[in-house]
């Protein structure tokens, strides 16, 4: 990693660098590290201003009961997510890199119909995926429940879909972030990688401060001491590295079946059973993709289905077993049934490798 760093030849300042800014690029270009700081300090500055023209728009109308809010929730990164907004309205807001390019689709309930706007390159990409993103190709009714538990939380939330974005990267990235620390530490990294590294998201979107992630090279071009200014270590952001350097082979992952593309994700190092059931569930909408290895997970549904707190992932996938091919959404309606255990250890603390 480090070898992709390296001093460069210095070059000339760029015009719209202050005099401030030259002397702090010849201090760094100085100690060997003029060019890749450069690099990122202008990331924010020369991020492209997208055009505030007219949307794009369509409406579709679902059919079946839909909640927005149950449906595009797992899109959320924490509460000051920068690709992702509820406002008060009930109006939601998404960030995207999107095959065609970034762009920023705006989702709103108009009665008994979904009305969307989009905009920047990717509008027309976003629109004609907003069936499938609302969960139009998931199947409810193939999912049979088993115990009365599930049966009274599936009729409470009769809007329950599960989504499918068609994007894996956009949801592998954060999920390697959340890679064996709290979701406090790693909702803190995407906001500072996303708002610095990312562009500013197309349309009317500078008071809700939205942003689109970088493309693959701009998150390869991330100096090593931003990740760890974003308190990610070594073994998580060379994951991701790696990752998106063959990062259309893992977009080809969209369309495979659960097994092969659970396949392709974990052939890359650092990525496991847990990250890519994390990411083929909002990038696919599996309805399967269980997650094994979680710190909670275990316990969660061994409490709801067997009164056993202590389970492990064994027991969770036998208790699972009578929901094979839907043991995914059995999970998501065992947690917002809230039949949770009670704490009875200290939360993790969070670590801090800023200042090591």
């Amino acid at each position: 990693m480090a070898g992709r760093f390296a001093p460069r030849t210095t070059r000339a300042a760029l015009p719209h660098q202050t005099a401030a800014d030259r002397a702090a690029a010849s201090r760094a270009a100085a100690s060997g590290a003029g060019a890749s700081r450069r690099q990122s300090a202008s990331a924010s500055a020369s991020a492209p201003a997208w055009p505030e023209g007219p949307p794009l728009t369509r409406e579709w109308t679902p059919p079946a009961p839909l909640d927005l809010r149950l449906v595009l929730g797992p899109l959320r990164r924490g509460p000051a997510d920068p690709t992702f907004r509820m406002v008060g309205d009930g109006t939601f807001w998404r960030a995207t890199r999107t095959p065609a390019g970034p762009g920023t689709l705006r989702i709103a309930r108009h009665g008994d119909r979904i009305a969307a706007a989009a905009w920047g390159p990717g509008a027309v990409w976003l629109l004609e995926g907003l069936p499938a993103l609302l969960g139009a190709e998931d199947d409810p009714d193939a999912f049979v429940p088993r115990h009365r538990l599930l049966a009274l939380t599936r009729h409470r939330r009769p809007g329950l879909r599960l989504l499918r974005t068609g994007l894996v990267l956009e949801s592998l990235i954060p999920s390697v972030l959340e890679q064996k620390v709290t979701t406090d530490e790693a909702y803190r990294a995407w906001r500072h990688l996303v708002r610095r590294f990312g562009t500013p998201a197309p349309g009317p979107t500078a008071d809700l401060g939205l942003h689109v992630m970088p493309d693959p090279r701009g998150w390869a071009m991330i100096p090593s001491w931003e990740w760890h200014k974003a308190n990610v270590d070594a073994k998580r952001s060379s994951t991701i590295l790696r990752a998106v350097r063959v990062a259309r082979r893992l977009e080809e992952a969209a369309t495979m079946p659960l097994p092969e593309a659970l396949t392709r994700l974990q052939l890359i190092p650092g990525i496991g059973p847990w990250t890519a059931a994390e990411t083929l569930q909002r990038s696919n909408g599996a309805a399967d993709a269980v997650t094994v290895g979680d710190l909670h997970l275990p316990g969660i549904v061994g409490h709801a289905l067997a009164d056993n707190r202590d389970a492990d992932d064994e027991e969770m996938l036998s208790l699972l077993t009578p929901y094979e091919g839907q043991r995914h959404r059995a999970t998501r309606l065992i947690l917002l049934s809230g039949r949770i255990p009670a704490r009875r250890a200290p939360r993790m603390q969070p670590g801090n490798i800023v200042n090591l």
